[in-house]
């Protein structure tokens, strides 16, 4: 469970970002809308632990995200959240079984055969030792998805998972998100302006920012 309260964060004191408060609980699905510069990026980034705001609190299963610093943020980030990013992050001289095996090795677990399990899962295993240039971008999204998966995160979040997608894979692609927070109990925040996106996930929560 994800919870959020009192955020405020600006770039520029003439234009802060609205955030409400929120909780997203485990096994539940949240849309994050609204126009361009709204602050979306920007919330994931501080739900991510990757942007302390300027004030408020982020609290992840009754653990202030931001009262960790340095390398005790880290591993706590790499064995809690998994962020899935709107271009897929994944690295070109490695296989697609390297690439998602990465998180486990910077947290100190072994495969234990997680690796396989989630490849299998999202459909790409027979996908596992080919090299990152050989897929679609479909496949390459499902491993970017595997990769945020792989150390079975609390929080899942995704920013603009389908904006590159077909019409038919941006929809499993939301699924395959939905299915696997359900199945790991863990919250999903999904960024998006991807309007096919909107019917899949009912509960919303909408930014503003001054001036915009």
């Amino acid at each position: 469970m994800i919870a959020a309260t009192s955020i405020q964060f600006a770039y520029n004191k003439e234009q802060p970002f609205f955030i409400p408060d929120f909780e997203i609980k485990g096994g539940e699905a949240v849309l994050v809308l609204g126009k361009s510069g709204s602050g979306k990026t920007t919330l994931l980034n501080i739900l991510g632990g990757l942007l302390a705001p300027q004030q408020g609190e982020v609290r992840i299963d009754g653990i202030s995200l931001y009262s960790m610093k340095g390398n005790t943020l880290d591993k706590f980030r790499g064995k809690n959240i998994g962020i899935v990013f709107q271009k897929p992050h994944i690295l070109s001289p490695l296989t697609v079984e390297e690439n998602v095996a990465l998180p486990r090795f910077f947290v100190n677990k072994p495969s234990d055969g997680m690796v396989d399990r989630i490849l299998s899962e999202l459909g790409i295993f027979d996908k596992k030792n080919a090299g990152i240039h050989t897929l679609s971008e479909g496949e390459a999204q499902r491993v970017s998805i595997a990769r945020a998966l792989v150390n079975e995160p609390k929080i899942i979040l995704a920013d603009e998972p389908t904006a590159s997608l077909d019409d038919e894979n941006a929809k499993i692609v939301v699924n395959l998100l939905k299915e696997q927070a359900k199945k790991l109990n863990a919250s999903l925040l999904i960024v998006t302006h991807d309007q096919r996106i909107k019917d899949e996930i009912e509960t919303r929560i909408t930014l503003t920012r001054k001036g915009l």
